[in-house]
This record gives structure tokens, C-alpha cells and sequence, in this order.
């Protein structure tokens, strides 16, 4: 079945989502977010630690995915979540890493109480 432009299945959608999340940086970013109800670039500088243009570029990311919104007033820009359920997202993505950080550790002393190998002479 082909899919026309405004057409695409919804797992096209789910991708191009999770590509707007797939960089530590635009996580970081949404994080900081998510803790306030608006920031300002000068702000969100200061959080992460970026050049302006490298930032510029990551919130570019964020809002071409529909994952941010910005607010110009005078000479500040203002970004926000769009949704809040970005926030929601993060949260549960955060519980996620921690079952499999959890699951990784205990496979792991599980591999360390195996009996050691005696090398070959």
C-alpha cells in the first residue's frame, strides 16, 4: 500500500519523533524544560554549557519535530515545551534506562559468579 504525502503511517510519525530526541544535548534541553514553565536562550546557554550556535541548532531540531515552541518578546526568545507530555516522555524514558541500567548490573554479577576457566597450557 502506498502512502501519499499527508499520508504517512504513524510509525514514520514515531520515528521522526524519536529522532528529534536522539542527541544528549536536545535531551538535556527538553529536561531543563521540563522543570520550568518557559526559559530563555541565555538560560539554556548557561544550563548546557553550548555556543549559541550549537544551541541554536539543537532548539532548531526540537521545534522542527514539534517538540518545542519559542516566543520572541523585544529581544529575548522564550522556548517551552509544546507539549506536556514531553515531560511525561522523559520521566518514563528515565524509569526505562533505570530497569535496564538495573538489568544490565545484575546480568553482570551473574556472569561474575560464574566458575572461573582454567587457560590451556
Amino acid at each position: 500500500m502506498a502512502f501519499g504525502e499527508g499520508e504517512r503511517p504513524l510509525y514514520e510519525i514515531k520515528a521522526n519523533l524519536f529522532k528529534g530526541l536522539a542527541h544528549p544535548y536536545r535531551i538535556r534541553v527538553l529536561e531543563i524544560l521540563a522543570g520550568v514553565e518557559e526559559a530563555p536562550v541565555s538560560e539554556l546557554i548557561a544550563e548546557t554549557g553550548l555556543e549559541a550556535s550549537h544551541l541554536s541548532q539543537h532548539l532548531s531540531v526540537l521545534r522542527r519535530y514539534g517538540l518545542v515552541v519559542s516566543d520572541r518578546r523585544a529581544s529575548v526568545v522564550y522556548y517551552r515545551l509544546a507539549f506536556p507530555q514531553v515531560a511525561d516522555l522523559l520521566q518514563v524514558a528515565r524509569q526505562l534506562l533505570a530497569e535496564l541500567v538495573r538489568s544490565s548490573q545484575e546480568r553482570g554479577a551473574s556472569v561474575d559468579a560464574l566458575p572461573t576457566i582454567s587457560a590451556a597450557s
